[in-house]
């Protein structure tokens, strides 16, 4: 279990988590819901150790195990799409980025550049780099922005299939639902 116990947040004097405690399974997609500004983003930064809380502490998970999907795509223009999954894969990869394209339904975009991308597309390319780094521990913020609904059902899919931990932000409710767990925060 990854462990979260009396989290708390600051930015100046605006407190973003405030003694927040949760439990997350090893395996299993959870999905963060709340209003805009609630914590969710800081939340995943905390976890993946893009930062630091004023209180609290994370046991049961190590930064270094954790592949982190931010909200925008930090896609390179002068990379193909092919391009983008290799030059982040391990050394020696467990699955060829065939694999992760598939996952990501983006077969047959292998030789196209970010700027032929739609931005359901690109967005898909950046969660298909994130998955290439074959980390444990998947922190993905808004994977599903610009997605069709049925697309990102699939995906949603595959992402359970993994059998690895997924922690995610959710604004779509029907995603939400489909996860296998539901964390609110206000």
């Amino acid at each position: 279990m990854i462990q979260v116990k009396h989290l708390t947040v600051r930015y100046g004097d605006k407190v973003a988590l405030d003694d927040v405690s949760l439990s997350i399974p090893r395996s299993g997609v959870t999905a963060l819901v709340g209003p805009s500004g609630c914590g969710k983003t800081t939340l995943l930064r905390v976890l993946g150790g893009l930062m630091q809380p004023q209180q609290g502490k994370i046991s049961g998970l190590n930064p270094a195990e954790t592949a982190f999907l931010f909200q925008e795509n930090r896609l390179l223009p002068w990379r193909t799409v092919l391009q983008h999954l290799t030059d982040v894969a391990p050394r020696h990869p467990a699955m060829a980025p065939q694999h992760w394209l598939s996952l990501v339904e983006l077969e047959g975009e292998e030789e196209s550049y970010p700027a032929a991308l739609s931005g359901g597309m690109a967005r898909r390319l950046a969660l298909g780099r994130c998955l290439a780094l074959e980390r444990e521990v998947l922190l993905l913020d808004e994977p599903f922005t610009g997605v069709d609904p049925q697309r990102a059902q699939r995906i949603l899919q595959r992402l359970k299939a993994l059998g690895k931990p997924v922690i995610l932000v959710a604004h779509e409710p029907h995603l939400a639902q489909s996860c296998d767990r539901v964390v609110e925060l206000k």
